[in-house]
């Protein structure tokens, strides 16, 4: 995968966050919070996770 392949991770949140009514429900919840609240929650820190991956992979020999 070329540098600028790295960046097709990042559609992922998009597309996993782009339809509401796919998650826009209370079941099942997660230590008290509705499927809506922690499902958004888990985007956040798997888009963290992501744009690490993509940083450390698209990063040149000049920007260490």
């Amino acid at each position: 995968m070329g540098r600028r392949g790295w960046y097709v991770l990042l559609l992922l949140p998009f597309a996993g966050l782009l339809f509401p009514a796919l998650y826009n429900r209370p079941d099942p919840p997660l230590f008290g919070l509705p499927f809506f609240y922690w499902y958004q929650l888990l985007w956040v820190i798997l888009t963290t996770g992501l744009l690490g991956i993509v940083v450390v992979a698209t990063r040149g020999p000049r920007d260490v």
